[in-house]
């Protein structure tokens, strides 16, 4: 199954003919069944429920792989500056447990799963996972009835809550590219799904590509933006006040494990960094990372989502790469405006 999945998402990215005459007509079934679930919810044939509280969904219309973790924890930032009472909600993807559970300190990432974890870590915020967005919710307001806004982590096609706005990420380096949808290409609902939404924002785009054609098409009379994302200072795991430069593991062999979307991103950063890499191993996201993965080196690299899911003690020094991400223009200040919160 792994193999046969690591070929389709090849043929996304470099179109196979032959795949493609076989997967085209699966694509167009996937794409009814979902506009008629979609329409079902419109027409309120399928019922969705309603949060006492404004729901902002950050989600997108590709498999994964967006950078919409870091989108979100940029977002929560904005909108704590404008004092703005705000939680996450999240189905905490990976997870092992079925339950429903407001975060804290002691969760484990088990419970949690990873990036909840890291958004709770990194921003100290109100934080629930759930098997519906609903029931996160009802949990997280049960648990803090102060919050004016739940950001609910993806989510775009769970039409069983709610929402007051929607915030579709798209890559930037998807504009101009011809997408198609399941199993034919990488996208959950049609291109055409954006004309519905609030806001598209352009994961690691910059504002020339704002001025593209086919993008002033998609963004024409809605909120429309960019991000781009900055890496900060390595720190060892688990010692965030032990920091380092490149330049501090030259005389070391290098390697990188990666259990995220697109984990190319991770590599090709710590080379742009100056970290000369030995070995590189890449997981699928969300992955737990065994003993047996580790790569044999000095010094090994990991992101922050993958560092919430790793305990001492381990087979090699491992230091973390934090990234942040910036968002043009402010979208937090757009919210907080539209929904009436400043």
């Amino acid at each position: 199954m792994a193999a046969i999945t690591q070929i389709i998402e090849q043929h996304w990215h470099k179109q196979n003919q032959l795949l493609s005459i076989i997967l085209w007509p699966l694509a167009r079934i996937f794409q009814l069944v979902s506009a008629i679930r979609r329409k079902m919810y419109q027409y309120g044939w399928l019922k969705a429920a309603c949060l006492p509280c404004p729901v902002v969904v950050m989600g997108n219309i590709h498999v994964g792989g967006v950078g919409k973790t870091p989108l979100v924890a940029a977002l929560v930032r904005s909108l704590q500056h404008q004092n703005i009472q705000v939680g996450v909600i999240s189905r905490g993807y990976g997870r092992v447990s079925k339950e429903t559970i407001v975060i804290d300190a002691q969760t484990p990432v088990a419970s949690a799963g990873d990036e909840p974890l890291m958004l709770y870590r990194q921003l100290n915020i109100p934080i629930a996972v759930a098997t519906t967005r609903l029931a996160a919710g009802q949990a997280l307001l049960a648990r803090y009835p102060q919050l004016q806004v739940l950001i609910s982590d993806d989510g775009l096609q769970h039409y069983a809550l709610k929402r007051d706005l929607e915030i579709v990420v798209i890559p930037a380096a998807d504009v101009g590219k011809k997408l198609d949808l399941l199993p034919n290409g990488p996208l959950r609902e049609p291109l055409s799904r954006l004309q519905s939404a609030d806001g598209i924002l352009f994961s690691q785009g910059d504002a020339e590509l704002m001025q593209n054609t086919q993008v002033k098409n998609w963004t024409s009379g809605k909120w429309h933006g960019y991000s781009t994302l900055t890496y900060g200072q390595f720190y060892r795991l688990n010692q965030p006040q032990q920091r380092a430069v490149a330049a501090d593991f030259a005389s070391k062999r290098c390697a990188a494990i990666a259990a995220i979307g697109r984990p190319e991103r991770f590599f090709q950063a710590l080379t742009h960094l100056g970290i000369e890499l030995c070995a590189t191993v890449k997981l699928a996201d969300h992955a737990a990372i065994a003993i047996a993965d580790w790569p044999d080196a000095d010094v090994v690299f990991i992101t922050e989502k993958d560092a919430v899911k790793l305990t001492e003690p381990l087979p090699q020094e491992v230091w973390v790469l934090p990234l942040q991400a910036e968002i043009f223009p402010n979208l937090g200040e757009w919210i907080g405006q539209r929904l009436k919160l400043i």
